[in-house]
């Protein structure tokens, strides 16, 4: 596949940040770490990772600004061009030697995502995608999953958990997709998660209580890959409102009915 020379620039520097995370989650058990909030980690290794993203962005694009997961929004002369980044995607399952977490990138420009890249450096699995260029998996173009029926389709999900996120109105959300689809799965990583559904492997996906770095790159890969993302309100503002829905044109469509339907009495 040929790659624009900006969507070069962002794989190279998932590589290399991903080697160090390669070697930090080697020597986990050593690594610092601290709490930002009720269960919400953040180690070295994220800061270390931020930290050659920045170095490699910037020194390519020097006038582009940065939205990063631990250092925040920083403004760039260039007001017109953004990189949304999560270092480490999945802190708690490095953190406890599970290998799915990812490196997240993307591209904004003028308020749309126009490239992105998800990279696991444990499993090698690099995906990229570009707007109107499609999406990949390695060098392997991507496609949504075409079952038609949630009685088929296992889900990816994200649920909240200690300090985080409505646990009751989850349950409920839960308890509807449960009853319509044939698996549900939840893996710790949501720019996975969405890679997974771009690559076919989930039928569908949905999360609320995301940050912009948690689901620009997939948002972008699943649309790229044939497949349709909202809000769960069924709307546009995905990064603005913090949640997503996501799965084929006939799936995305049953999981968010799925989701909004109120509990019954029968329930």
């Amino acid at each position: 596949m040929a790659r624009s020379a900006l969507l070069n620039v962002m794989v190279q520097a998932a590589m290399k940040a991903g080697r160090g995370l390669s070697r930090d989650f080697g020597e986990v058990q050593n690594l610092q770490v601290s709490v930002k909030g009720p269960g919400d980690f953040v180690s070295q290794a994220d800061h270390r990772a931020e930290e050659v993203l920045r170095t490699e962005l910037q020194r390519a694009r020097p006038k582009y600004g940065f939205l990063l997961e631990e250092s925040g929004a920083i403004a760039g002369e260039d007001d017109q061009h953004r990189w949304i980044v999560d270092p480490l995607d999945g802190t708690t399952n490095f953190l406890h030697g599970i290998p799915h977490f990812a490196i997240s990138i993307a591209l904004e420009r003028q308020g749309q995502i126009v490239a992105g890249v998800v990279f696991n450096p444990v499993s090698d699995e690099l995906y990229t995608a570009e707007k109107g260029g499609g999406a990949y998996l390695n060098d392997r173009r991507l496609r949504v999953a075409g079952r038609r029926k949630l009685t088929d389709c296992v889900i990816g999900c994200g649920l909240p958990h200690l300090g985080r996120g409505d646990h009751g109105r989850f349950l409920v959300q839960l308890r509807h997709v449960m009853s319509e689809a044939i698996g549900v799965r939840r893996s710790g990583a949501a720019s996975l998660d969405l890679a997974y559904v771009a690559a076919g492997r989930f039928d569908g996906f949905w999360e609320d209580g995301l940050s912009p770095w948690d689901m620009a790159a997939g948002m972008l890969l699943i649309r790229e890959a044939g497949g349709f993302a909202t809000d769960a309100s069924g709307g546009a503002d995905i990064l603005g409102r913090g949640d997503i829905v996501a799965g084929n044109e006939v799936v995305q469509k049953a999981l968010l009915a799925a989701i909004k339907r109120p509990l019954s009495g029968t329930d």
